[in-house]
C-alpha cells in the first residue's frame, strides 16, 4: 500500500492527476477540500476560498500544522488500498506524511493564465473570481512563515516528483503513470 499526496498551484491539474489515479490505477481519494468544506458547513459559513483558508488555518492552529492530512491519512490507511490525499498545502503536512513511510508527494504547476482559464471553466464554488483575485489568492497561499498557514512554494520544493502541466491531459497522465509505475516497483 502506498499513499500519494498531491500539492500544486491553483488550477494546475491536481484534480486531473487524482481522476487519472482513481480511474486508471484504482486509487482511493481523500480530499482536504472536502474535509474543510464539511467543517465550514458545520460552522454555518459560506463555502468559498476565504472560508477555506480561515477554517483550515484555524484547525491547524488548534490541533497541529498537519491535523487535517493526519486525519485523512488515518482514513486512507484503514482502507488497506493505494490512496491519494489531495491537496497538501503546508510544510508540516509534508513532514508528517513523509515520516509515516510509503508516502510520496507529487506537485504540479503550470502557467498562471492557463491555470486561471482552467478554473474559470470548472466553475466550482471557490473558482468564480477575476484574474486579479486569482493572482491575489495565489500570492496569499504561496508563502508564509506561520507553520499553520499555506506555503505552496515550500510544499512544491519538498515534493518527490514535480510535473509541469502546460501540455495536454494525455501528456500529464503519461508522466504521472511513469512515476506511479516506478514507485510501485
Amino acid at each position: 500500500m502506498i499513499i500519494i499526496g498531491i500539492t500544486g498551484t491553483l488550477g494546475a491539474g491536481k484534480g486531473t492527476i487524482v481522476d487519472f489515479l482513481i480511474r486508471e490505477k484504482e486509487f482511493m481519494h481523500f480530499s482536504v477540500r472536502e474535509f474543510i468544506s464539511r467543517e465550514i458547513i458545520k460552522r454555518g459559513m459560506v463555502v468559498n476560498r476565504d472560508s477555506m483558508v480561515v477554517v483550515a488555518n484555524d484547525l491547524r492552529s488548534i490541533h497541529s500544522p498537519s491535523y487535517i492530512v493526519d486525519c485523512l491519512y488515518n482514513e486512507a490507511l484503514s482502507t488497506g488500498k493505494n490512496c491519494i490525499i489531495e491537496s497538501i498545502r503546508t510544510p508540516g503536512e509534508v513532514t508528517s506524511l513523509k515520516s509515516k513511510g510509503n508516502f510520496y508527494l507529487l506537485a504540479v504547476d503550470a502557467d498562471p493564465m492557463t491555470r486561471y482559464e482552467r478554473i474559470s471553466v470548472r466553475k466550482s464554488e471557490t473558482d468564480m473570481i477575476t484574474f486579479d483575485t486569482f493572482v491575489l489568492n495565489e500570492a496569499r497561499e504561496m508563502t508564509s512563515e506561520n507553520p499553520n498557514h499555506q506555503n505552496l512554494r515550500k510544499c512544491i520544493e519538498m515534493a518527490d516528483f514535480v510535473f509541469n502541466n502546460d501540455g495536454t491531459v494525455k501528456e500529464l497522465e503519461s508522466a504521472v503513470s511513469g512515476i506511479i509505475e516506478r514507485i510501485l516497483r
